[in-house]
């Protein structure tokens, strides 16, 4: 059988770039290798696409560029500027956070070369990323999200009084393009009103940010993978110490726990796996989405944001929890890819 051509693509401009070095590091360490005629294209935080065949070690400690070759993207693949040669690609699995990678771009030129790309199409990959859109869509289809106003920064701030006269204290405000919980903070006093608001701005390239009533409860989330049928890992469950489960939390693990699985109850586990769900097809999504969400004392559960490409480290959540569901690493790599071969390409 013909192996398929698959690229791998790291790096990138937004302010993810490290994160997405550890998750393609770790993804390279368990995909099944001799399955595929692999490249690995790195993006440096110029933008710049690179052709990369080094140590994987290289890549986890950003020192890939010294043995890089600078590329170009052509129809189904990609050309080595260097070695003036072109490569075929059959499928592109972006290991990409954040701006660039999950906001709809590497999709886009993914489908205008005729590649099949894992994840998200444009159109998903846009509306998960853009917050303010997902609440839009969302509450067409019914489901349960956050109360919140959208902030834009060519726009005068409303007073600290007029917001809370809307939503009580206390907030999220937030970012409504970014990821990693850059630019997040837990608001409960006037004064610390106007720095998250500046803070959450400098993290969003449209200039937009959310101010969502915090909801009282704990976070879990649900990987939910597939085209056409729908496939559900575990849920699992965070649990902080402190105001926002921040980027040291999640990647360093400081004042935070992770349980795989979730510590709920049946009938709430259900309910979150069939919610998960119905947000993903809300959202149009395909191959895969960590969809995450709290759990109110009631046991009911809010929506709280997707993820179209999680992380992919050993340890992070979306694996996990699909480990936690029988799905092993590498066999969870191999069916995203088949799922994107699925997709018509040349069509966005």
């Amino acid at each position: 059988m013909k192996k398929i051509n698959l690229a791998v693509i790291f790096g990138g401009q937004s302010s993810e770039y490290s994160v997405s070095l550890h998750s393609a590091a770790s993804f390279l360490r368990q995909i099944h290798a001799e399955k595929y005629q692999m490249t690995m294209i790195g993006i440096d935080q110029e933008g710049i696409f690179y052709i990369y065949d080094g140590s994987i070690d290289d890549i986890e400690h950003d020192n890939w560029q010294e043995q890089a070759r600078p590329c170009a993207w052509v129809h189904q693949g990609i050309f080595d500027l260097t070695q003036q040669k072109k490569i075929d690609i059959d499928c592109a699995f972006p290991i990409l956070h954040g701006k660039n990678g999950e906001d709809g771009c590497i999709q886009g030129l993914m489908e205008l070369m005729n590649i099949h790309c894992v994840g998200c199409d444009v159109l998903s990959s846009a509306m998960c990323m853009d917050k303010e859109i997902m609440h839009i869509i969302c509450k067409e289809a019914h489901i349960p999200c956050a109360d919140y106003i959208c902030l834009y920064k060519n726009e005068e701030v409303p007073a600290f009084e007029s917001v809370v006269a809307k939503i009580p204290l206390p907030w999220i405000i937030k970012p409504c393009n970014a990821g990693s919980s850059y630019g997040v903070h837990k608001v409960e006093t006037k004064e610390q009103y106007t720095e998250a608001v500046k803070d959450a701005f400098q993290y969003d390239g449209r200039g937009k940010c959310l101010i969502e009533k915090a909801i009282e409860g704990f976070e879990i989330g649900c990987a939910v993978m597939g085209n056409d049928e729908l496939v559900t890992g575990s849920c699992d469950e965070i649990e902080i110490t402190r105001g926002v489960f921040d980027f040291e939390g999640k990647y360093d693990l400081v004042g935070s726990n992770i349980y795989c699985p979730a510590r709920i109850d049946k009938d709430t586990f259900d309910h979150a796996q069939t919610l998960a769900k119905r947000v993903y097809r809300a959202l149009n999504c395909t191959g895969m989405a960590r969809v995450d969400m709290f759990v109110q004392p009631d046991h009911s559960i809010v929506l709280n944001e997707v993820n179209t490409i999680p992380g992919f480290t050993a340890t992070s959540r979306y694996p996990s929890m699909m480990a936690e569901a029988g799905i092993s690493f590498p066999t969870l790599i191999d069916r995203l890819i088949a799922l994107a071969m699925e997709r018509e390409v040349g069509v966005c």
